[in-house]
């Protein structure tokens, strides 16, 4: 497995994946059905940067990293994360979200906040817990889940820095 910096032909390869994950509805908070153009923009264009996943020479998963807030929240940066579904249960978010850290320490971040976690994600909140975030909030009914209906949405933190 070898993670490293996308480049804008790696599109191509990582939009199967985030199609399939967004028109599942169950995860991101993205239109189920958001056109190739603009998620390349939301996943490529407006981060600081995005990085991919590869096995066997295939795009499995990609990460990207972003400043969560302006002004005097800048030192707090936020990601996503997708795996595609052949590859998971192999520990690539894992991996992807150990290396986000690092990057994000070498990119002068201090903290980690994940912004709106379904709480029906427990995968995901059962790992990020065991990488060391809090859940720091909770957003009552926020997220309108395709087969449970509303459900809560959580405020995920980790202090980099000391």
């Amino acid at each position: 497995m070898q993670i490293r910096e996308a480049q804008n032909d790696d599109f191509k390869a990582i939009w199967p994946i985030f199609q399939q994950i967004v028109a599942a509805g169950d995860t991101y908070a993205y239109n189920r059905d958001i056109n190739q153009q603009e998620a390349q923009r939301v996943w490529m264009g407006l981060p600081a940067k995005t990085f991919v996943v590869e096995q066997d020479g295939q795009i499995v998963g990609t990460y990207y990293i972003k400043t969560n807030q302006q002004g005097p929240g800048a030192h707090v940066c936020n990601c996503g994360y997708m795996v595609a579904a052949s590859a998971r249960g192999r520990g690539l978010a894992r991996a992807m979200c150990e290396h986000s850290q690092q990057v994000a320490i070498e990119l002068g971040y201090q903290a980690m906040q994940f912004n709106f976690v379904a709480s029906t994600n427990t995968g995901a909140i059962r790992l990020w817990h065991k990488l060391g975030f809090e859940t720091v909030g909770c957003l009552p009914k926020a997220f309108d889940h395709p087969s449970e209906g509303f459900v809560d949405a959580l405020v995920m933190y980790r202090w980099l820095a000391d």
